[in-house]
């Protein structure tokens, strides 16, 4: 004879196990595909599989109708409310665990950024100082005496010196975006003196390289909306990345208009989200066009690609830094709520800045 509490016992079993099994089923075909909807299925069967030992209990034993009616109704009722408190607090976890997990995401992608960083500016600085070394020892030790040679490591010293500081400006600036120190004085910049100073700065060393920088637009230069040294800071970024990449006797087009297009050849007459008017500027270079695999990480931190890409014989004005300048560039234009993009055209790649324009 079984005891009474053991046979309550199986047939609550009886009737809950089944539900708890095929939940598992469900979890097990859902995978890891939505976290919600898994977290969904956990609370559903955590309290279908109660209400059915209950249910299926109060059946199998020996209740008047009005007893079994009560008992039923006290299930449902309870039933109702334990699901519902458990969607809502299954629904919160899985949001903050989402959270969490992109939170570590994060933060492996920004250590894996600054390991990235240390190693390439790390190499990048022991070239040039290694340079400055040999050559300051030359002159101390009297190897180089002929004036012409004196003048010439003297030259060379200045511009090796040159090179570090940008390198460490250029440090001092993607540190200041990513810690979001960067204070921009808002106010409205003619693109077409953005794009004359950038020329009159890199235009020499296009003339040296024999890169002709074309200009163009469409119809009047665009006015916008942002801090003037930081976008000339852009522009210039642009400008000298374009002729650095650019072979010899190529050329750099420059163009700017204002649409309400995305103004990217593909996607021609595709409405701007909020449908407000913005300022494109484009620089279109001759570097034969970048891999498909490296597009999504041109602006990356201390990402340049291939050497192959970097043409010989670039002039020390153009000569690569860290590769920051297209990240601080990203992060420039990111500042000024506007967007940077880059696709290859015709022989080379076309960089697309669009930001707001003045009201």
């Amino acid at each position: 004879m079984i005891p009474d509490t053991l046979a309550v016992a199986l047939i609550a079993a009886g009737c809950a196990v089944p539900v708890g099994l095929a939940g598992a089923v469900a979890l097990r075909l859902l995978g890891h595909r939505s976290i919600t909807a898994s977290t969904s299925v956990v609370a559903l069967v955590g309290t279908a599989s109660v209400v059915a030992g209950v249910v299926g209990t109060a059946s199998a034993m020996f209740l008047s109708s009005h007893d079994l009616r009560v008992v039923l109704l006290v299930a449902a009722v309870a039933g109702v409310v334990a699901l519902a408190a458990a969607l809502l607090l299954g629904r919160r976890l899985a949001r903050q665990s989402v959270w969490e997990r992109e939170s570590a995401e994060r933060e492996r992608a920004l250590e894996a950024s600054r390991r990235d960083l240390v190693a390439w500016v790390s190499h990048d600085l022991r070239t040039p100082l290694a340079g400055l070394r040999a050559m300051a020892e030359a002159l101390e030790d009297g190897v180089v005496d002929e004036p012409a040679q004196v003048a010439a490591y003297h030259s060379a010293l200045r511009r090796e010196a040159d090179r570090l500081a940008g390198m460490v400006d250029d440090l001092f600036e993607l540190s200041r975006i990513q810690a979001g120190a960067l204070r921009l004085h808002l106010d409205a910049v003619p693109l077409g003196d953005l794009v004359s100073d950038a020329v009159a700065v890199v235009g020499p060393a296009a003339a040296r390289k024999r890169v002709r920088v074309l200009a163009g637009g469409a119809g009047a230069w665009p006015t916008v909306r942002g801090s003037d040294a930081e976008l000339g800071r852009v522009v210039r970024n642009l400008l000298a990345n374009a002729v650095r990449h650019t072979p010899t006797d190529g050329a750099v087009v420059i163009a700017a208009g204002t649409s309400a297009a995305v103004h990217d050849g593909a996607r021609a007459g595709a409405e701007e989200p909020g449908g407000d008017r913005v300022a494109w500027l484009s620089v279109q270079d001759g570097c034969g066009g970048i891999p498909d695999d490296d597009l999504p990480r041109l602006f990356d931190v201390a990402f340049r690609g291939e050497a192959a890409r970097t043409p010989a014989g670039a002039p020390d004005s153009l000569a690569g830094g860290a590769g920051l300048g297209l990240a601080i560039a990203r992060g420039l234009v990111e500042a000024h709520r506007g967007t940077i993009t880059v696709h290859n055209a015709g022989a080379g790649c076309r960089f697309v800045i669009r930001l707001p324009t003045m009201p």
